[in-house]
């Protein structure tokens, strides 16, 4: 048996996309359901058999609320098999900044990989496993997506575990009910969504009520779908204080036409979507209500719940008018990471290379609806994302730039304003000049 850490998780696990919602919850919002798994596993009680005496005790901070029982599962096999030398308490709730203050980090860490994870990296606060990567036999396509982070010089610092590739979401039925074909250009994209207006159908379900559904979503599928992200991140970052809305390279220079498309693909959102939450968006989407829903498959599981017959398709947003130009939002959903102060490196090494393992980890990617990230990772077999394949196979795929905006920067309120009719120039600006600031510090 294991014991587990409660308290306050993050919220953060999407970006993880993030977090997602309990699946027994499809009204709930993502946040909302977080609280309620933990709450729940702390009135259970889960703290389990203590260790032997002799066995070195180290700990796992996994922070994704559906993917708790996974590895508490994965964690009593584990130490089933070390006992009486390793014994891993299931950590859920730790506060990384912090425990890395007080130099009392997590042995080892399995999640979402994005921005925030720079500011431990940069400073070398994590350990070099660049042995363990040879073993993991990463994909370089998917290491690439690493890479696009500032890393810590002469260092693997981290090892991806899981990705997530989200498109647009569609009802097969409304489509097929109006004889609607997947659209592969911008103007086809508008087309659908005025025929289905025309027809009485809702053509896309938006949920601003909750920020971070407008970022992760549509604007960052329309960003994605626009420009080359990796490229203009990297020329932000190379242009350090210098960045500003006047440098060469800037929000309100590159962003500006992307997302004026991306208001009038928001123009096409059911009625009262400034009130709706993302457990609103599941079951509406669930039941018929709209044609469209830009989320991620972390959606499917509240879906499938709330109409287990929801014939659901999913195609990558096109924002051009060349149908080569199409790709899909992808993140590192999960990654793993030692740091430099764990308090056993050998025993967290070893903890690592039980969950790389092929069958430990393409089961994980299974249930969970991801992508694997080795080189020889079996295809996906679940047939609502087998669209996808393609994409992911020959990296037709961006991270979302979401990930790459540091938490200091209000980017998902912001995205939240463009859509809820705040000014487009002036958030950009807004937005400039908060980078510019960050890079000054």
């Amino acid at each position: 048996m294991i014991s587990e850490a409660h308290g306050a998780a993050s919220p953060r696990g999407r970006g993880s996309p993030g977090a997602v919602g309990s699946p027994r919850l499809p009204h709930l919002s993502r946040r909302a359901a977080l609280g309620t798994v933990l709450g729940g596993a702390l009135a259970s009680g889960l703290s389990g058999c203590a260790p032997g005496g002799g066995a070195s005790r180290i700990s796992l901070h996994q922070s994704k609320p559906e993917a708790i029982p996974h590895f508490r599962d994965l964690l009593e096999q584990f130490n089933g098999r070390h006992r009486g030398s390793i014994h891993v308490d299931h950590d859920i709730s730790a506060n990384l900044s912090s425990a890395f203050a007080r130099g009392n980090p997590p042995d080892l860490a399995c999640m979402n990989y994005n921005f925030e994870m720079l500011r431990f990296q940069e400073r070398g606060a994590l350990s070099d496993l660049s042995d363990l990567a040879e073993e993991a036999r990463i994909a370089p396509t998917v290491q690439a997506l690493v890479d696009q982070f500032p890393t810590y010089p002469g260092r693997t610092s981290v090892i991806p575990y899981s990705m997530m590739a989200a498109a647009v979401l569609y009802n097969e039925e409304i489509f097929a009910e109006h004889d609607l074909e997947i659209p592969t250009t911008y103007s086809a994209f508008i087309e659908v969504c005025e025929t289905l207006e025309e027809a009485g159908v809702s053509p896309i379900y938006s949920t601003y009520a909750e920020p971070w559904t407008v970022a992760q979503g549509l604007l960052d599928y329309s960003i994605g779908g626009s420009i080359d992200v990796a490229d203009f991140l990297a020329q932000l970052w190379e242009l350090g204080p210098d960045a500003g809305p006047d440098a060469p390279v800037s929000f309100s220079k590159d962003l500006r036409e992307p997302l004026e498309k991306m208001q009038r693909i928001a123009a096409f959102s059911q009625p009262g979507a400034d009130a709706r939450e993302y457990g609103d968006g599941n079951l509406a989407f669930a039941r018929g209500e709209a044609a469209m829903y830009f989320q991620g498959p972390w959606a499917l599981t509240d879906i499938a719940v709330a109409n287990p017959d929801a014939r659901i398709g999913i195609f990558p947003l096109p924002m051009t008018e060349d149908p080569d130009d199409r790709k899909v939002r992808v993140h590192l959903d999960l990654a793993l990471w030692i740091p430099e102060d764990a308090s056993d490196p050998g025993a967290a090494r070893e903890l690592l290379r039980f969950l790389i393992t092929p069958e430990v980890a393409d089961a994980y990617n299974q249930e969970h609806l991801g992508f694997g990230v080795r080189e020889d990772s079996p295809d996906v077999t679940d047939e609502r994302l087998q669209d996808l394949q393609s994409y992911v196979d020959r990296a037709a795929f961006y991270q979302g730039i979401s990930q790459a905006v540091p938490r200091t920067i209000p980017f998902e309120n912001y995205a939240q304003g463009i859509v809820t009719g705040q000014s487009l120039e002036g958030t950009l600006r807004t937005l400039d000049e908060d980078w510019a600031r960050l890079a000054r510090r």
